[in-house]
């Protein structure tokens, strides 16, 4: 009797061990609405238990979609700070982050259309990109991973109707832009990003400290003291605050020294102080149709001959930055660069 209770037993201890350590992760939820992120009409966005809304300093532009950002956490779970790169996230977080656009942009009382939810869940292994494509009557989202193209339509703040054919990318664009040093990594939850004032005159990072959501965030902390980028849309701060945030924001998760375009040389990140490493008087690494017959990255005082805003010109996949996530020219970002550009010296 002994022999086959002890087998049993080293069977038992294989199927745990296969349980804790082998088994792949759970396949994910058909509908957005079976993870009960948010409670009511799922279309209004409310957050359920453990989640919570954040918001940006310098939001990435994504052909003038607008963004609701939530971030759950697992019960007794928290971030954990970091002063520079992405905040830790426990196992089972979620980030997730809303796309829509409101029907008229002076008006949106008059309501939105939500275009897809973007989740990056953290598991065992590391973080998952999932994609939930709206349906027309905003009712429910539904998971898409090969990438999807429809059309969607809005009336801009000047009363112009915009029509667009909106790209939602697949999967492994998804990675392409969320890697550091090759690993998949979140972006936007940073300390130079969420260090923000909010309504109130309340400092976010304080206030998720003080609610229990993150642990870490030294005591002698200062807001005003600590790195963090401006927000570009404010024109009240300075011209060149605004146009690094704005560069860190739209092109430094490739474009730094642990980015997918390390190997350009070229690193907007806000924290860079190199000017060549900016592309001040920085040739291409590879010239051809993506330099427009331009010779340097920045050619200051000269934004008609700087390549960098060559390319936040157009709208040619082979010559537009970013890559992905725009199929229109963000005028007033060029605007923006432009400014910046004329106004360097030397």
């Amino acid at each position: 009797m002994t022999a086959p209770f002890k087998i049993f037993g080293l069977f038992a201890m294989g199927i745990f061990m296969l349980s804790a350590n082998i088994l792949p992760e759970k396949a994910p939820k058909t509908l957005l609405s079976e993870y009960g992120y948010f409670s009511g009409a799922l279309q209004n966005l409310q957050p359920a238990e453990g989640v919570f809304l954040y918001e940006v300093n310098a939001p990435l532009f994504s052909d003038y979609a607008e963004k609701s950002r939530f971030i759950y956490l697992p019960s007794d779970a928290r971030l954990q700070y970091r002063e520079s790169g992405a905040f830790q996230f426990p196992e089972g977080a979620t980030i997730i982050k809303n796309f829509y656009y409101p029907l008229e942009a002076a008006h949106p009382e008059k309501g939105r259309r939500i275009v897809e939810t973007r989740l990056l869940l953290k598991e065992v292994k590391g973080w998952k990109a999932l994609t939930y494509i709206w349906n027309n009557e905003q009712t429910d989202a539904t998971l898409e991973v090969a990438g999807a193209s429809f059309p969607v339509s809005w009336i801009d703040a000047g009363g112009k109707k915009i029509n667009l054919e909106y790209v939602v990318p697949n999967v492994n664009q998804c990675k392409g832009c969320h890697s550091y040093d090759g690993q998949f990594t979140p972006i936007g939850v940073t300390q130079k990003q969420l260090d923000r004032t909010l309504a109130g005159n309340r400092n976010q990072l304080q206030i998720f400290q003080q609610q229990g959501q993150m642990e870490g965030l030294p005591a002698s902390f200062d807001p005003e003291k600590a790195f963090h980028l401006a927000d570009y849309r404010q024109r009240e701060i300075s011209l060149d605050a605004s146009a690094r945030a704005y560069l860190d924001a739209n092109c430094a998760h490739c474009h730094n020294p642990h980015g997918p375009a390390s190997t350009s040389g070229m690193f907007l990140n806000a924290e860079e102080t190199d000017l060549e490493h900016l592309g001040v008087g920085k040739p291409p690494v590879a010239a051809g149709r993506g330099s427009g017959n331009r010779k340097y990255g920045i050619v200051p005082g000269k934004p008609s001959e700087s390549i960098l805003l060559y390319r936040m010109e157009h709208t040619d996949p082979g010559i537009r930055m970013p890559e992905l996530g725009r199929q229109l020219v963000h005028e007033e970002g060029v605007a923006l660069i432009r400014e910046w550009i004329h106004g360097l010296r030397g």
